[in-house]
């Protein structure tokens, strides 16, 4: 069983990965810092020796790259889950941020997971199965101070996901949308957020593997995951 996860190295991705990993999956890997991708892979081993990575360095924002990934991907196979992790947050307002911020938030958040999954799909298609999870987040329903484009950019991951359940629902390929609050992840290093009063990087982990177990007649469709004392 093949598990193809994006922005692997580090955060959510990487937690996922490791949930994975314990489970005897074999492990498609990218994320765009290649150090730090083949040192997880190094740890991945160390952990569990019998585990099968492959990693490649990709730039999740560039179309080019990510159609190489997912050729790269299939000649392992069909996967059997596609997580859709890789994205980054620049904080600002609409009226106020950067030009270009809008174009590199849906570049990166949205046109990652879009062309990534078009790739992927007809081999999917082909095998009738499979569990595409989008990590979109709380943002994506709920608009926030300095949230700007970012949030405009996760709105339309989870308009994505909706569609995409629809259209691959008679190809008994299931399409699961994850929106995590706030998480400690190293974005959040050095805010001065304490860390134990938000969710850790594993709780989102342990829920995308757990949707992944149901039966073949059964679907989470959203998961939604807050701190326990709320947004921040």
């Amino acid at each position: 069983m093949n598990v193809i996860i994006t922005g692997a190295s580090k955060g959510l991705g990487r937690a996922i990965a490791l949930q994975y990993a314990a489970a005897g999956y074999t492990l498609m890997l990218c994320s765009r810092g290649a150090k730090a991708l083949y040192d997880f892979v190094n740890e991945l081993y160390i952990m569990f020796p019998d585990v099968t990575v492959k990693a490649l360095p990709v730039d999740m924002s560039i179309k080019d790259e990510v159609i190489a990934f997912a050729d790269w991907s299939l000649q392992f196979g069909t996967p059997t889950i596609l997580v859709n992790n890789a994205g980054m947050f620049l904080p600002g307002s609409i009226h106020s941020e950067e030009d270009g911020t809008l174009e590199t938030m849906i570049t990166t958040n949205l046109y990652s997971a879009y062309h990534l999954t078009r790739a992927l799909l007809p081999s999917m298609i082909a095998n009738k199965s499979g569990h595409i999870f989008n990590i979109c987040s709380i943002a994506s329903l709920q608009a926030y101070s300095n949230g700007g484009s970012y949030s405009i950019s996760k709105f339309a991951l989870l308009g994505f996901s909706k569609n995409l359940r629809e259209e691959l629902k008679s190809f008994g390929i299931k399409v699961t949308a994850i929106l995590p609050g706030a998480t400690y992840t190293d974005s959040w290093s050095g805010s001065g957020v304490e860390p134990k009063r938000i969710m850790e990087a594993d709780d989102v982990a342990k829920m995308v593997f757990a949707a992944s177990q149901l039966s073949a007649q059964a679907v989470v469709e959203d998961i939604i995951l807050r701190p326990q004392l709320g947004d921040l």
